[in-house]
């Protein structure tokens, strides 16, 4: 019997199969395609952004669902170390703009071949072609799994990295969902994520595979709220636009985003007013021209003949002909061009899927299930995601990490009882006592604050919770004396006194 069987063989499945192996535990993974880590191949357009250097705080802040929950993860396993393994197995990684890390070689291959070597160094068994239908459980407990041609493989623990549903011919058709729902679990429906936007708008088509750089792109909700406002590249394409600032404002979206207002500011760096100085200043250097040569001196051809038409004015009207409210019509084209989202593009052409299981019936600690005991999910099946950069990738090293050496301690504990009850002490903190919970009033006692920060609590949260005690400045009862003030462990001022002499 194997200690672990790993369902999946991608980013998160490799890792947990790692760390699990490398704890001792005899692992075999299980993967249904013919080759390993398949949606490795096609990330970064084929060179593989395995993860980002941003700080912290700042890669929190790329992360759109459930970002409190994936704390425990990344503190397991950060940047610096996944870039420490991936080295350590002979690929040498490099930082570009952004923080975004990729190979040396540019190749996402070598990101596959390093996490098999690093299995191969531990001893894990590799299973291919392998295509898991059901869980086996027993009392509450996980007992193995079932391949499709009927074959039982048992074990003590299961670790589910089947990934989300998106871009489905690289074996990714949420399996691991299925199973979830199966053995009880509740799960949010799968939603395409950091995906092309379709515009009600048409003229986007005429534009077809025109970059735009450093322009500013912004939504508002139906309050009129600003949900998404950011500057970079738009790809405008056949069915609307795409590219960086598109994908990004995908996953900002609601899960019902039609009719979503959107607005394209083509000149992020100037104002209105420096933009309409530049205007008149090139209709008096060129006044006889076309003020088709003077948008072109604006904007790209083609984009400044869409705007002319979207405005109604001729492309062949001499310069100095038009008038101030043309031109007023032309600035706010330039500086607000607005656009309107019919839906977002389908699974198959998401890079991420948003939704699956729900965080609240997984330990955030462990990553193991709260209702089947040896059963843990990793990766993509979970209902997080992230932003583009190398954001996701990271995020399924560090919750299959976590996984895999979480399931090598349940392992070790003679009846699990060990780790069960450190999971509850984990899931009592993550319910209200320690930093994931936003609610600040579960630290109002010193002792939660030293346990939760690992620290002595300072002076002024004991201070601020110090009774009011006899030898405090407190009332006497009897004598109806104030005590002197003092603080905790010091002996109270006394009064000094004189004898005469005689």
């Amino acid at each position: 019997m194997s200690d672990c069987v790993i369902i999946g063989g991608g980013a998160s499945g490799m890792m947990a199969a790692v760390y699990a192996a490398g704890k001792g535990a005899a692992v075999r993974l299980l993967e249904q395609n013919e080759k390993l880590g398949k949606k490795l191949y096609i990330t970064g357009k084929g060179r593989c952004n395995l993860t980002n250097t941003a700080e912290p705080d700042e890669f929190m802040r790329h992360i759109m669902r459930n970002p409190r929950f994936c704390y425990a993860a990344l503190s397991h396993l950060d940047s610096a170390g996944v870039m420490s393994l991936i080295e350590a197995q002979g690929v040498p990684v490099k930082v570009e703009r952004g923080g975004r890390v990729f190979p040396v070689s540019d190749h996402a291959s070598d990101v596959t071949k390093a996490l098999e070597r690093a299995m191969l160094k531990h001893g894990v068994r590799v299973t291919l072609g392998a295509k898991v239908s059901s869980l086996e459980l027993e009392e509450g407990r996980v007992t193995g799994v079932t391949l499709s041609n009927g074959q039982f493989i048992p074990a003590g623990t299961v670790i589910v990295a089947t990934g989300g549903q998106s871009y489905p011919s690289t074996g990714s058709t949420g399996d691991g969902w299925v199973f979830a729902e199966r053995s009880g679990h509740r799960t949010k429906p799968p939603l395409p994520a950091l995906v092309g936007i379709e515009t009600v708008e048409s003229w986007p088509s005429a534009l077809s595979g025109l970059t735009l750089k450093n322009v500013r792109l912004s939504a508002k909700n139906a309050k009129g709220k600003t949900i998404y406002d950011e500057q970079g590249e738009l790809l405008m394409t056949h069915f609307g636009v795409s590219g960086p600032l598109a994908l990004s404002l995908s996953s900002a979206l609601a899960e019902q985003p039609e009719e979503t207002p959107l607005s394209l500011d083509l000149k992020p760096a100037l104002s209105a007013e420096t933009l309409d100085e530049r205007i008149l200043r090139d209709i008096r250097a060129a006044s006889r021209k076309q003020i088709s040569s003077i948008m072109d001196g604006l904007e790209p051809h083609a984009l400044g003949a869409t705007i002319l038409s979207l405005c109604g004015v001729s492309p062949a009207l001499p310069a100095n002909a038009l008038t101030a409210e043309q031109r007023r019509r032309v600035l706010t084209a330039i500086k607000s061009l607005p656009l309107t989202v019919r839906r977002l593009r389908g699974l198959d052409e998401a890079v991420v899927t948003r939704g699956g299981i729900d965080v609240r019936d997984i330990n955030p600690s462990t990553m193991m299930s709260k209702r089947v005991s040896g059963l843990f999910f990793a990766g993509e099946t979970i209902d997080i995601d992230a932003l583009t950069g190398g954001f996701n990738l990271q995020l399924a090293f560090s919750t299959g990490a976590l996984a895999g050496e979480s399931a090598a301690n349940y392992l070790k504990a003679a009846d699990g009882s060990a780790v069960r009850e450190e999971e509850s002490e984990h899931e009592r903190e993550y319910d209200g006592q320690n930093l994931f919970q936003s609610d600040r009033r579960a630290f109002r006692r010193g002792e939660i604050i030293r346990r939760a920060r690992g620290r002595k609590a300072s002076r002024r949260h004991l201070s601020r919770h110090r009774r009011h005690v006899p030898g405090d400045g407190a009332v006497h009862a009897q004598t109806g004396r104030r005590s002197p003030r003092r603080r905790r462990g010091r002996r109270p001022r006394r009064k000094c006194q004189h004898r005469s002499r005689i």
